[in-house]
């Protein structure tokens, strides 16, 4: 009992180093709520991939849950503070469904050379799964990957499309 609470008590700083100055807080009866984060204009589809089990989070269009990208700045692998939320929504439902799989694939935009873009990727994709580890879901749940600049969401040559590329998707699994 007494190391769940120290494991707990560490979580929670954690987390709340890993926070810094959210504009948004939470107190422990609440839970976590994803919000209408300034996104991109492409919006993930209301209907998940059939890859993705009944019980997934990104089944029902109507919640939050069905966001299922964090994207970055030019050259970052930090989850903005707008990002938290969803975050803290997906570990939430992982947490809850322990028999859940999720991947999260890193992704870059065209510029940068394929070997930096790879490493960049896992950076990325690696951020939101210590934060989802940070939060209480268990590791073997998790998996992370990079895609480096292979699977860009937009093509073009413009900041528009490249902020559309500079992502990690969360994926959940059979």
């Amino acid at each position: 009992m007494k190391t769940q609470r120290s494991r707990a008590a560490l979580a929670a700083a954690a987390l709340f180093l890993v926070a810094g100055c959210a504009s948004q807080s939470t107190t422990p009866d609440q839970a976590p709520q994803p919000q209408a984060a300034a996104q991109p204009a492409a919006q993930p589809s209301a209907t998940p991939p059939a890859s993705e089990p009944a019980a997934s989070p990104a089944r029902d269009p109507r919640d939050g849950y069905a966001k299922r990208s964090v994207y970055y700045e030019f050259d970052g692998y930090d989850v903005k503070p707008e990002y938290r939320p969803l975050v803290e929504a997906h570990a939430q439902f992982l947490k809850q469904n322990p028999s859940a799989r999720i991947t999260i694939e890193g992704n870059c935009d065209e510029r940068g050379s394929r070997e930096y873009n790879v490493a960049l990727g896992q950076r990325r994709a690696e951020s939101v799964m210590k934060m989802m580890t940070l939060l209480g879901v268990r590791d073997g749940q998790i998996e992370s990957i990079s895609f480096g600049k292979e699977k860009p969401r937009v093509a073009g040559n413009s900041e528009a499309a490249w902020s559309e590329n500079r992502r990690s998707d969360f994926t959940y699994k059979k």
